[in-house]
């Protein structure tokens, strides 16, 4: 082979271990995690697997499965790198015996059933209960999305330092607290499996609605979001599993209609339906009729109903909101929150008129539970607006804009000032 061969094939290996990579690595590490109980093994190891596999598959050929290749390979890489350092740390000797024998009892790699349930050992592992919210988020999308710890900082406007040891801690806390890496059993699955959704709806709610910062949107947290819910409901197709992928679905459909080119709010009663994703749409209504079949009925499901009806209404004019505050009624009981009671008064206020829906708002208010919340001095304002109380709207706005974060809300809440003060 000359030169000019040897060049390209080093080049086709290259591209194909490259592909591998962003196809399989999440795979891998989750397997890797499984067999050796450390992450930073299991990560050190996977890095040792690909640079191996660019050796060798160059040599020898890409094997038939490279997803067992490389996890065999990452877990004797594993082995090899634990087995050098325990000639300094004698604690480290029983770990190799351990590891050892597990090997030797594995010789056969057939794991593509076994790999699928690793990933969603993963996600219990990094959403588990014991992790704060942020670290389970961070975490999530270290370990099962494959963000670099500079992309997520990034997205959550942080350093990347500080980041780093949010993700260090949080893998501490699964070692030191002994958080076992496995599905929970069939009892605990329930409160186990919320814990997870409500990860995952964080995630999404960041991208699809930035709480502060320039931009309305970070498309990338919200794509790693559905792309996590299209996992959970491929490998755990749980009802409310499917309500939250469907509510995420019908959100993100709205994307390319939700703001101007130079990054302004467009209300939903304003937005060019045209530019809807109509397969997101119909595909957000097939799970929420798969979910409501199981007859059990969750939050996330009936959430994602009440998209839907936005969803699939002509207009915003057609809009059912006698249906809307329905089914508002149902998740008060079911998931009951001031957030939830505001969104049924803004609901009862389009079905029924401002003035009834302001009576809920100040009822809401008068609690004090949502004081610092914007949206609930947005939605008053607009209903006194709508009202023709002038005053009222210019106090509300200001009371909103005090408390909004995102740059595009506040350009938005201060025109709406702006044209009642002007």
């Amino acid at each position: 082979m000359n030169s000019n061969d040897r060049s390209r094939r080093t080049a086709e290996v290259r591209s194909a271990v490259e592909a591998i990579y962003r196809r399989e690595s999440r795979r891998v590490l989750a397997t890797l995690i499984r067999l050796l109980g450390d992450f930073e093994l299991a990560e050190e190891g996977l890095h040792d697997a690909f640079a191996a596999a660019l050796e060798q598959w160059g040599r020898d050929g890409i094997p038939s499965n490279p997803r067992a290749w490389l996890v065999s390979a990452g877990r004797f890489k594993a082995i090899d790198n634990i087995r050098k350092r325990s000639r300094f740390q004698a604690s480290l000797s029983e770990l190799v015996r351990q590891l050892e024998e597990q090997a030797g009892e594995c010789e056969q790699w057939e794991y593509d059933d076994d790999i699928a349930d690793d990933r969603l050992r993963l996600i219990f592992t990094c959403c588990h209960p014991a992790l704060s919210a942020d670290a389970r988020v961070a975490l999530t999308l270290r370990e099962v999305c494959g963000l670099t710890t500079e992309e997520i900082a990034r997205a959550y406007l942080v350093k990347t330092s500080a980041m780093a040891q949010r993700i260090v801690r949080a893998k501490s806390k699964i070692r030191d607290a002994g958080i076992p890496y496995e599905v929970p059993a069939a009892q605990e699955l329930p409160a186990r499996l919320d814990a997870v959704l409500q990860v995952v709806y964080l995630l999404f709610n960041e991208g699809y609605s930035a709480s502060s910062g320039a931009s309305v949107l970070r498309r990338d947290l919200s794509a790693e979001a559905i792309r996590l819910g299209e996992l959970l409901v491929q490998l755990l197709p749980e009802p409310e599993a499917m309500g939250l992928l469907a509510l995420m679905l019908l959100h993100d459909s709205r994307r390319a209609a939700r703001a101007t080119e130079d990054g302004e709010i467009i209300l939903l009663e304003d937005q060019d339906r045209s530019l809807w994703n109509r397969e997101q749409i119909a595909l957000g209504v097939e799970l929420i009729q798969r979910s409501l079949a199981t007859r059990q009925v969750g939050p996330y499901t009936l959430q994602a109903a009440i998209v839907a009806i936005h969803a699939e209404a002509p207009s915003a004019e057609e809009t059912d909101w006698s249906e809307i505050v329905g089914l508002y009624d149902v998740l008060m009981r079911v998931a009951p929150s001031p957030v939830v009671e505001l969104n049924r008064a803004v609901a009862v206020a389009m079905r029924d008129g401002p003035e009834h829906g302001l009576v809920m708002v100040d009822a809401i208010q008068q609690r004090g539970e949502l004081a610092d919340y914007h949206l609930l001095y947005a939605a008053r304002a607009d209903l006194c607006r709508r009202m023709g109380d002038v005053s009222g709207a210019v106090h509300a706005y200001r009371q909103a804009l005090d408390r909004a974060l995102q740059e595009p809300e506040r350009r938005f809440l201060q025109r709406r000032l702006s044209e009642l003060e002007g």
